[in-house]
């Protein structure tokens, strides 16, 4: 059994074609989002069936939250950097990657302001609409609750939840086994009930009650003792989201992917849409025929379960593969929806650069902006012809770029990091991700939305 939900819009594109594509041609100034919310341009898997639920993106004209306060690129970029940096410290510091499931749990922190992806679901009894972020890089779920008061707690898109007002709410007692496998995340108790603290790497945090409460993710399809944070106080950039609170989807045990296993397996899958005035999705459950897809096996922690990752062999532009040592990526990639830009090892990043800016010799070079020091001047120009950029892992899985996943503000969408590497959500749009966890794959079909 599988929910269909439907997620609305990307800051950034990307795209999928064939996989032997040499080059691809763009007419400047097509990247740009429109400024209303336009239909929805999703191809679900063939097998795909349940419920639907409206996704938006954060920004943008399809958000049920518009902010006026969109970050720029370089600010969002600012800050991808100071994600992926967190995430690589935490991988470093462990026993490496292996293809195996989650069995401990844990805790990781990460910097919000990255996640741009929004899902619109309802909490409690009446069930009370809240926009929340997702994000694969974290576990425990939490929405903001009355009482709030430092700083006082707001209600963007739908109202406030108060568990006192929900039939069906209840707060975990301290020696429950929920509180106890918060772990790290684990707050101590409050009038004999379990407390949770939720920290990111820019220092902010939330802090609240950790209990159940019955999730609506369509009028059909509900969960009944969802465990959540019930968010009391919150500290630094937390406090300022205008968003209801995150949707975890990270493979610790407490991780809506987890909880809902029973339902719809341990899979999911989703499209991040190419701009965002346009429509995606996110499935929970794996479809039953992969046959468009094609696959690569999941690489897993056991020491940060949280954490979804794979092996990357090579990359090929233009058609030619760049023959890089396989050593160069043995530690692994992470998929990570909330990573911007793929960061790759300096070697690798080095190569796909060299043989980028070969392929680009017909126009002039431009100063670098901060990642990215692969730039180019277009100015002028109606339409660019660029070398095609693939992604090739374990097992012969090619994933072809398109055009918006390769150049972002004329500049190549990659940026080098050491030792592990991130596939970050520009180079991910418009493909289904699948990840079966329980099958130890990841997939992606091209053109989903």
């Amino acid at each position: 059994m599988k929910l269909l939900l439907l997620l609305l819009c990307g800051y950034h594109s990307l795209g999928a074609g064939d996989a032997h594509s040499i080059s691809k041609v763009l007419a400047t100034g097509s990247q740009k989002a429109e400024a209303v919310c336009a239909e929805p341009q999703v191809t679900r898997s063939s097998s795909s069936t349940g419920s639907t639920v409206p996704l938006n993106h954060r920004y943008g004209p399809c958000s049920p939250a518009p902010s006026a306060n969109a970050p720029t690129i370089a600010e969002l970029l600012r800050r991808d950097q100071f994600r992926a940096e967190y995430l690589r410290r935490k991988f470093t510091s462990t026993g490496g990657l292996q293809q195996s499931e989650v069995t401990i749990p844990t805790n990781l922190g990460t910097a919000l302001d990255t996640l741009e992806y929004v899902i619109t679901v309802g909490i409690g009894s009446p069930a009370v609409l809240q926009t929340v972020l997702i994000d694969t890089g974290s576990d425990v779920s939490w929405v903001q609750c009355n009482p709030c008061t430092s700083p006082p707690c707001h209600a963007p898109a739908g109202s406030l939840f108060d568990p006192a007002q929900s039939s069906t709410y209840v707060p975990f007692p301290c020696s429950s086994a929920p509180c106890t496998q918060l772990g790290d995340e684990g707050n101590g108790c409050s009038n004999s009930q379990c407390q949770y603290i939720a920290k990111y790497g820019d220092g902010s945090n939330t802090t609240g009650t950790y209990g159940s409460d019955t999730l609506t993710l369509s009028a059909s399809e509900t969960i009944t003792s969802f465990q959540f944070g019930c968010s009391h106080d919150e500290e630094g950039l937390v406090s300022h989201q205008k968003t209801d609170g995150l949707m975890r989807l990270g493979g610790d045990v407490q991780s809506l992917v987890s909880q809902t296993a029973a339902t719809y397996g341990s899979a999911f899958s989703y499209c991040l849409p190419k701009t965002s005035s346009t429509s995606g999705f996110l499935t929970l459950g794996a479809p039953s025929d992969t046959s468009g897809f094609v696959t690569t096996p999941m690489l897993r922690s056991q020491q940060v379960p949280t954490f979804y990752a794979l092996l990357l062999q090579d990359i090929r532009v233009g058609g030619h593969l760049l023959g890089i040592p396989p050593s160069v990526f043995a530690a692994g990639s992470v998929m990570d929806s909330g990573t911007v830009i793929t960061r790759l090892p300096p070697t690798a990043y080095s190569a796909l650069s060299s043989a980028f800016k070969h392929g680009m010799a017909q126009y002039p070079q431009a100063p670098p902006v901060d990642p990215f020091d692969t730039c180019f001047d277009f100015t002028g120009l109606s339409n660019i012809t660029i070398p095609g950029v693939a992604l090739v892992f374990d097992g012969g899985a090619i994933v072809n770029l398109d055009f918006d996943g390769i150049i972002q503000g004329g500049c190549l969408a990659f940026a080098a990091t050491s030792d592990i590497s991130f596939i970050g959500n520009v180079q991910q749009r418009t493909f289904e991700v699948l990840y079966d966890v329980g099958q130890s794959i990841f997939g992606f079909r091209s053109g989903a939305c």
